[in-house]
């Protein structure tokens, strides 16, 4: 009952940072640009202080990032309201052509659902399908693509056994080995896991709540997608 608790008053909070959030994040140009960000609140963290993943990518790269991510986001939202605000991470895309879409998302999926982190793989099979090809999250990259961006999908690192998501560890395990087999097998679309860069037992790289990432496990993070991304055009020229 604690951590259920716990985790409502999470919400709350995170609703109330999206809120704040929602109204300075940055503006998309009209036919888009260059890198956008879609997200959850493991995205945005440390934005205030521009260094969030976003930012550090932005930094790395020397190229224009535009992030939308929003804390408390799910990737499918059933609330108008909520996602009208950039709680759908979906709902979060502002249209246009971008040359890449990175992006987070499921664990608020779980977290916030009647199934609250216990037995979820109903909510993980919406999201993503056994098959790998079918769900929400196959659906939205497909219409990425179909404008012309490449998709980075970046894993969630695990936790360090002290944070709020603890219990919904073996759902999101399950959903991004499905993410990684749908991005092996789909052109344009790459599946990056945070927790290769992250260590888990190294307290300094969470934030105090346990959960989210400290400004130095962002800007681990932010590299390590820059990079792959730079890596990843230099191919392509």
């Amino acid at each position: 009952m604690t951590k259920i608790i716990a985790l409502r008053t999470r919400l709350l909070l995170m609703l109330f940072a999206g809120l704040v959030l929602t109204a300075c994040t940055d503006a998309a140009p009209k036919n888009g640009g260059d890198i956008l960000v879609l997200g959850d609140s493991v995205m945005a963290w440390n934005g205030t202080d521009e260094q969030s993943i976003g930012d550090v990518m932005g930094k790395v790269l020397n190229r224009q990032v535009v992030d939308k991510s929003v804390p408390g986001a799910k990737f499918s939202n059933d609330s108008p309201l909520f996602s009208a605000i950039g709680f759908d991470i979906r709902q979060q895309y502002p249209g246009g052509r971008w040359n890449w879409v990175v992006m987070d998302g499921g664990a608020n999926d779980l977290g916030f659902n009647d199934c609250k982190c216990g037995a979820c793989t109903p909510v993980v099979d919406r999201l993503i399908a056994p098959d790998a090809h079918s769900g929400d999250i196959p659906t939205f990259i497909e219409g990425l693509r179909r404008t012309g961006a490449q998709v980075l999908w970046m894993g969630y690192y695990a936790g360090n056994g002290k944070g709020s998501f603890e219990g919904c560890r073996d759902d999101l395990v399950l959903m991004e080995r499905r993410i990684a087999r749908y991005a092996a097998h789909t052109s344009g679309v790459t599946f990056l896991d945070a927790e290769n860069v992250i260590d888990r037992t190294d307290p300094t790289m969470f934030a105090s709540d346990n959960t989210h990432p400290s400004a130095k496990a962002s800007n681990l993070i932010g590299t390590y997608l820059a990079k792959a991304i730079s890596a990843r055009d230099n191919r392509s020229h």
